[in-house]
């Protein structure tokens, strides 16, 4: 590449010298670049100020104390002067008659990278041809021969300026190719309205942050191209950016189910005139799914503070209270007493399996999806469900979505469905139907919807079904049923929505959609933890399954065989390992090996360290079966 470049510069200053006009270049830093021979021959500059990085400041002081400029009164303020004038380049074309007599015409033109290139030609001989036309030419008038002058020297400078409009158009179509290049690749819907709602300008990302949309959308109507629906949620944003109020918000596109958020700019004009809106749209949906889990977590953790202490007291009363009305009730002198105490002894337990229930609720549980077959899921879920509904209540599966499979936590889905199926068996009494319609909505949901054919939801029950205590079951319904639901589902950064039909209730059960990838059951597996007892176990785990094994207690032993065995699958980790570098030190410095890394550890999922290390790799909370190892390493 070097010996390329040399012969590259070689040839173009071969080329410069062959050329009857001299030529000077200077870089941005005011040096000089190259000379060529005529520059030199012609200005008569010796050789160590026409050597490549010579100052612009020692060449313009050599030719003035040469004379090149005639009597020049301060040389220090003149040289000062063509400096500033440099610094400031500007493309000229001038004409100057030198100490020597002879006419020269200069023409300066700026470089794309910073610099100039400057051109002096010797035109003594064409001054003279126009001396001698006027002189022997009675015919031509002066005032003829003088606008034929001037009509050169401006045909001259109109080629200068038209060679630097040249190269600036140059310039501009070069930074446009760019900027369009950077938005193209940016994940996000970059776009230009005009005040007419017309596209002006679309990186055509469009149809992949809304899918369903046209790739193309440049010059058709903004309604067009997002569709009704989703043009009346940004309608009145819009408007009020053309007003020249800019705005950032969010909405749910019906058509293709997925979060968008949205960023209206005015486009202000030097009169301050809105001459359109800037567009900047984005897909939040996995950032929003993952933000409503954090938002429930962090709900279970501030109900579990709240109800832990009130609970345990409730929990010691209610045993005392047990303990008491047990004593009492062979003691009863009749019937009626009997009764009481067993009524007491009733309520008691009743409080009690509901503070068991707000305890399932608030108890620290962690999501831990694996690798779903979804319908072995469904066939199991099916064989728990039906023993519970009447000979009259059927149970219809519909099965709309692939088998899979996919990353779901079962146990939380399971418990969740076979809620909703015996409350819509509740709902349609001794005879009817439950029907459980399993689908995905494009590439952002799983959609679970169960029905039935009772008498629907009621008003009061559509707004507050989902709020903890509310039932329509009197004494018999805890209230804590739905708002389980609700809090597993989003936990999982799911949605749940309750509706009516024209056959009954329904309700509306979305979680992300993962597909999981087929987990690997053989290869080379790095497994790095500092306890002995605890890395044997979880290495009987890994073999017993199909997965060779080799074992590191540090960082720093795991990095060593990771250089030395190419052949690993995957890096298995505990965070916490001997030394002071931790198992999320270790998955850093491997990711450059792009070698699969997970990590596992007993630290509580709301510490800081848990959180740091989601951001590197997969977390599994220990104790874990092999079951679930698996599932997490798929």
């Amino acid at each position: 590449m070097g010996h390329s470049q040399s012969r590259a510069d070689t040839l173009m200053l071969a080329s410069m010298n062959l050329i009857q006009q001299a030529i000077s270049v200077f870089d941005q830093d005011l040096q000089v670049v190259t000379f060529n021979r005529p520059m030199v021959k012609m200005f008569d500059i010796p050789a160590n100020i026409a050597r490549p990085g010579a100052s612009f400041e020692s060449v313009i002081r050599w030719l003035v104390e040469n004379g090149e400029y005639g009597e020049v009164g301060d040389v220090d303020e003149f040289v000062k002067a063509r400096v500033e004038l440099a610094r400031a380049f500007e493309p000229h074309y001038m004409e100057r008659t030198r100490a020597n007599g002879r006419v020269i015409s200069v023409e300066g033109t700026p470089l794309p990278q910073g610099g100039w290139v400057t051109v002096y030609t010797d035109i003594t001989r064409t001054k003279q041809q126009d001396q001698m036309l006027r002189a022997r030419s009675e015919e031509l008038s002066e005032l003829v021969l003088s606008r034929s002058e001037e009509l050169a020297a401006t045909n001259r400078k109109l080629e200068a300026t038209n060679a630097a409009l040249e190269e600036t158009k140059q310039q501009l179509t070069e930074i446009e190719a760019r900027t369009r290049l950077t938005t193209e690749m940016m994940p996000a819907h970059i776009a230009h309205l005009g005040t007419d709602q017309i596209y002006t300008y679309s990186n055509r990302r469009l149809s992949a942050v809304m899918p369903g949309r046209p790739g193309n959308v440049l010059g058709m109507r903004f309604a067009d191209a997002l569709g009704a629906t989703a043009y009346g949620r940004i309608r009145p944003n819009l408007l009020k950016a053309l007003e020249g109020t800019a705005s950032v918000f969010e909405f749910t596109d019906e058509d293709s189910a997925r979060r968008i958020r949205v960023a209206l700019t005015p486009d202000r004009g030097p009169d301050d005139l809105i001459r359109g809106v800037y567009i900047l749209s984005m897909d939040i949906t996995e950032e929003t799914q993952a933000r409503v889990a954090l938002q429930q977590t962090r709900r279970r953790q501030m109900a579990a503070q709240l109800t832990s202490g009130l609970a345990h007291d409730f929990s010691n009363l209610l045993t005392v209270i047990l303990g008491m009305q047990s004593k009492l009730l062979p003691l009863a002198p009749d019937d009626r007493a009997e009764r009481l105490i067993n009524g007491t002894l009733a309520a008691a337990r009743r409080g009690g399996n509901l503070l068991n229930r707000i305890a399932d609720m608030t108890r620290s549980r962690s999501p831990r999806p694996q690798s779903t077959d979804l319908e072995r899921f469904l066939n199991d879920l099916v064989i728990l469900a039906r023993p519970s509904l009447p000979d009259g209540v059927a149970l219809k599966l519909n099965v709309l979505a692939e088998k899979g499979p996919y990353l779901l936590d079962p146990g939380l889905l399971q418990d969740s469905l076979l809620n909703l199926i015996l409350n819509a068996r509740d709902a349609c009494g001794d005879s009817g139907q439950v029907t459980l319609t399993v689908s995905t909505v494009r590439d952002t949901w799983i959609e679970f919807l169960v029905g039935d054919t009772g008498q629907g939801f009621t008003e009061e029950a559509l707004d507050h079904a989902l709020d903890p205590f509310f039932s329509t079951k009197g004494s018999e319904g805890t209230g804590l049923g739905l708002a389980m639901v609700y809090d597993m589902t989003k936990t999982v950064g799911g949605d749940i929505k309750l509706s009516n039909t024209e056959l009954g209730g329904q309700v509306t059960l979305r979680l992300p959609l993962r597909h999981a990838r087929a987990t690997p059951q053989t290869g080379l597996v790095l497994l790095v933890e500092d306890n002995a007892a605890i890395r044997e176990d979880i290495r009987i785990m890994l073999t017993e399954t199909g997965y060779s094994v080799i074992e590191a207690s540090s960082a720093a032993e795991a990095r060593v065989l990771a250089r030395e065995l190419p052949q690993i699958a995957l890096v298995l980790s505990d965070i916490q390992l001997l030394g002071h570098e931790t198992g999320i030190d270790l998955l850093r410095d491997l990711s450059h090996d792009h070698i699969p890394g997970f990590l596992m550890t007993s630290l509580p999922p709301g510490s800081p360290v848990w959180s740091e290390a989601q951001q590197t790799a997969p977390v599994l909370s220990k104790p874990f079966t092999k079951t679930e190892l698996m599932a997490f390493l798929a």
